[in-house]
């Protein structure tokens, strides 16, 4: 059963500094700030949503550092939604916050009135990194936070970027060994994207800061999931979901970014086991011919220039990622 956020968007008041890919002061100055009637109303909705599953639901307060804005304003919106654990309409409460906000303290809080997981935006384990991009904490801090979280027994995610200023794809590689020692539950991929008002906006338009080409970022994120896969860690988002496009300046956004990494990983798995030109049947997962074929055949018209003439078929057999290639 897929899990469902019904997900309520906390401006930036919590935040105590200013990310070099965050346009906060755009953001604060127009979003509309949540309320106990905001959570009311967006449940009543999800509710109403064809399909919805009380026991895969749960209400995610996202977006500003949830356990960073003011204490009474906190503890409104979540007596608000542990009214809808208590009587069962979601399954438990999500909310993200930043590493440097979490103590026992505010765990106890968030344990008192029913949230279930904890997402922190660690965006990289290399303090060089997040001092370049003013994260105001280090990766040490992420690692106490992320103990701490687990020690009161809450799913722990966490959040990383790529093509960060200052990164590398090694730097990136590196984080990601560092997050999966870290044994969260699960795992959300963001490339770094150029927005509006923004430090990165400077050093983008200065010449200072590059930023990931499309291709450059699914080549990346294709390798990190592929590791994070291989030891069992969920990787619940990959890409922004979606993006303010009157506020985009650059970067690798693509609002199918995810299929575009699993398209990317079935063929180098296919390009490492084919040596020979000839005609073959290439088996994939229940549900994920789409994904070895690639938007518009790209990956089946690739093979065919390199003399690999394919056709491709579901075996239930297999799981995410297996391949296997018989010749026909």
């Amino acid at each position: 059963m897929a899990h469902a956020n019904i997900s309520i968007f906390v401006p930036h008041m919590g935040c105590k500094n200013m990310c070099s890919f965050c346009n906060q002061r755009y953001i604060a100055g127009t979003a509309e700030i949540p309320d106990e009637r905001t959570v009311i109303d967006a449940v009543k909705t999800a509710v109403n949503t064809k399909g919805y599953n009380a026991l895969t639901t749960e209400i995610a307060f996202f977006g500003g550092s949830f356990t960073a804005i003011d204490r009474d304003y906190m503890v409104r919106l979540l007596e608000a939604a542990l009214t809808f654990v208590k009587d069962g309409t979601v399954s438990g409460i999500r909310i993200s916050t930043r590493p440097d906000a979490i103590d026992e303290e505010v765990l106890s809080i968030l344990k008192n009135y029913g949230v279930t997981a904890i997402e922190l935006g660690a965006q990289s384990m290399d303090d060089e990194v997040l001092k370049m991009n003013d994260r105001g904490h280090s990766s040490l801090c992420v690692e106490k936070a992320s103990r701490l979280i687990k020690d009161f027994g809450f799913s722990l995610g966490l959040q990383m970027m790529t093509g960060l200023y200052g990164d590398t794809n090694e730097k990136a590689l590196i984080t990601a060994e560092k997050i999966i020692a870290l044994k969260p539950d699960t795992v959300r991929i963001y490339p770094t994207i150029v927005l509006e008002q923004t430090r990165l906006e400077a050093l983008y338009k200065s010449g200072e800061y590059k930023p990931q080409s499309l291709g450059e970022a699914v080549s990346l994120v294709s390798r990190l999931l592929i590791k994070f896969h291989e030891n069992k860690i969920n990787v619940i988002r990959t890409g922004l979901h979606s993006i303010d496009l009157d506020r985009y300046v650059a970067g690798p956004w693509h609002p199918a970014f995810k299929e575009l990494c699993d398209a990317e990983i079935y063929l180098n798995k296919v390009l490492d086991s084919l040596k020979e030109k000839g005609n073959y049947i290439i088996y994939v997962p229940r549900g994920e011919t789409s994904k070895m074929t690639g938007q518009k055949r790209k990956n089946i018209e690739f093979l065919k220039q390199k003399g690999f003439n394919c056709k491709i078929k579901e075996d239930i057999t297999l799981n995410k990622y297996e391949i296997n290639i018989q010749g026909m």
